[in-house]
């Protein structure tokens, strides 16, 4: 194959020419940097370095050719199953789509021939139900130390069992603190009622002070200059939170929280937990107590039933 441009002579160079020519979002690039850093050590024949180590490594050094080597992909087969055994199999597979992904993209630009990943198999993902906090991390969770904002947005989030892109949506007119309830737009434009229990009911008064309409989650900067009127509070000025901003900010925060047993000088290098989580967790909680999932055609548990007279127009 004629190569489409001129191949880098390096492996950390073709790096960086797939993260800025395939299309890679800013926002992904940091994650994909990290998994090709770490597979960079793999396909120069050395087990990539963990915990502390990771942070003081030389980048690996060799020329891009040497992925086609014919001798490689048995070496490799062997250090990624040794770095498997290590790891959660969620964080093994992201790692080795990165790769395929970047390895897939070189192909195509004429630089490597070959994809010395063939034959290293998925790990089998884990049941759905073994993502819920387990009662230590969710006790963990709640000591944080954080802004009342996440505090609230993460208890309601909990308490209600209710979508993450949805609570951001709430505004302080959608709120019925005296019953715990408030409306939120689910999923089709639907009107419906979530509900939630003691520990947001506390948080609330201070979140929302003296505020009676606008937006309930805020970002901490006045809004910018063209933002819809209806994601910017008239009181503060301040706009609505995005979705991708509390995903962002729940993610920094549970790092740590994620990766028990990594050194907090890493932390830049971990992923922490996903907002789905709290709502996985609550329903799997809500399940352990012995109360029916709410997508069956059974009653809903507490949480997520209206209270009497509970219906949009009562008040």
């Amino acid at each position: 194959m004629v190569p489409r441009s001129a191949p880098p002579a390096m492996y950390t160079a073709a790096v960086e020419r797939y993260l800025t020519g395939a299309g890679i979002a800013k926002s992904s690039a940091r994650i994909d940097r990290i998994s090709l850093t770490t597979w960079g050590w793999m396909l120069a024949g050395e087990p990539a370095p963990t915990g502390p180590a990771r942070r003081g490594a030389r980048p690996p050094v060799f020329p891009v050719t040497a992925i086609d080597d014919p001798a490689l992909p048995e070496a490799l087969a062997e250090l990624a199953a040794a770095r498997a055994d290590e790891m959660d199999a969620d964080d093994v597979n992201r790692e080795l789509s990165i790769a395929r992904k970047a390895i897939g993209w070189w192909q195509r630009q004429g630089w490597i021939d070959g994809d010395p990943t063939i034959g290293i198999e998925r790990r089998p993902a884990p049941q759905d139900r073994t993502k819920a906090l387990a009662e230590n991390q969710n006790a963990a969770l709640w000591r944080l130390d954080v802004a009342l904002r996440e505090k609230t947005f993460w208890k309601m989030l909990y308490e209600s069992a209710a979508r993450a892109d949805e609570v951001p949506c709430v505004n302080v007119e959608d709120l019925y603190p005296q019953d715990k309830r408030g409306r939120i737009t689910a999923k089709g434009g639907a009107t419906e009622w979530t509900h939630w229990q003691s520990g947001t009911a506390q948080l609330l008064p201070r979140l929302i002070a003296r505020r009676t309409r606008g937006p309930l989650f805020l970002t901490d900067r006045k809004a910018p200059a063209g933002a819809p009127t209806l994601d910017v509070c008239q009181e503060t000025g301040r706009a609505r939170l995005s979705y991708r901003r509390a995903e962002e900010i729940f993610e920094e925060n549970t790092r740590l929280l994620a990766n028990p047993l990594a050194s907090p000088d890493d932390i830049e290098d971990l992923d922490g937990w996903t907002l789905h989580r709290l709502r996985h967790s609550a329903l799997t909680h809500d399940a352990e107590g012995g109360h029916l999932h709410p997508d069956a055609a059974d009653p809903l548990p507490p949480r997520l039933r209206p209270l009497p007279g509970a219906w949009p127009g009562s008040r």
